[in-house]
């Protein structure tokens, strides 16, 4: 799970985040932190929506490579 002080760096900055939930590369969400609680976070999307994503998932930075789920 994500550490409250890692989203918070996320939210403050400003930078474009990966959230992998998948295997799949096509089912990653990216964009910008807007808030959070105990248990979910809110991303908005680069057209402006806004999802609600799981903690557990994997957070980090759209400029790093994507993270390997499976291993």
């Amino acid at each position: 799970m994500i550490s409250d002080e890692q989203l918070n760096e996320y939210r403050i900055s400003g930078e474009k985040i990966r959230v992998v939930r998948d295997g799949l590369e096509s089912n990653d969400i990216k964009g910008i932190v807007l808030a959070w609680d105990e248990t979910q976070v809110m991303i908005r999307r680069p057209n402006r929506r806004v999802v609600k994503l799981d903690r557990n998932y994997i957070f980090q930075p759209f400029t790093e490579p994507r993270a390997d789920v499976l291993s």
